[in-house]
């Protein structure tokens, strides 16, 4: 596993991630969200909407991993979409 990874899992026991599309589009328009994690597979609707509001909003999207890869950093199953809401993580996953 990668070090973002890694990191991911500590952002998630931070309580500095919020995952689900519904959470992290409610995050987006809240102003809360600072980055965002797409998987790689995940659906054709999901993928546009996601990257269209973070288009919008302004928030990078890092696109590189699986639900698989993202489920598995964080210990939570079937994850396709993580927000981050803390920017001090920010820092710490784009080292």
């Amino acid at each position: 596993m990668d070090k973002i990874l890694n990191n991911l899992g500590l952002a998630q026991r931070a309580s500095a991630l919020i995952t689900g599309e519904e959470m992290v589009i409610a995050g987006i328009q809240a102003g809360n969200v600072c980055y965002i994690f797409l998987a790689q597979d995940a659906g054709r609707s999901t993928y546009k909407k996601i990257t269209d509001k973070a288009k919008f909003y302004q928030i990078e999207v890092n696109a590189s991993y699986t639900s698989e890869d993202l489920s598995h950093a964080i210990g939570k199953a079937n994850r396709k979409v993580i927000g981050v809401v803390k920017k001090e993580f920010l820092k710490i996953l784009k080292k």
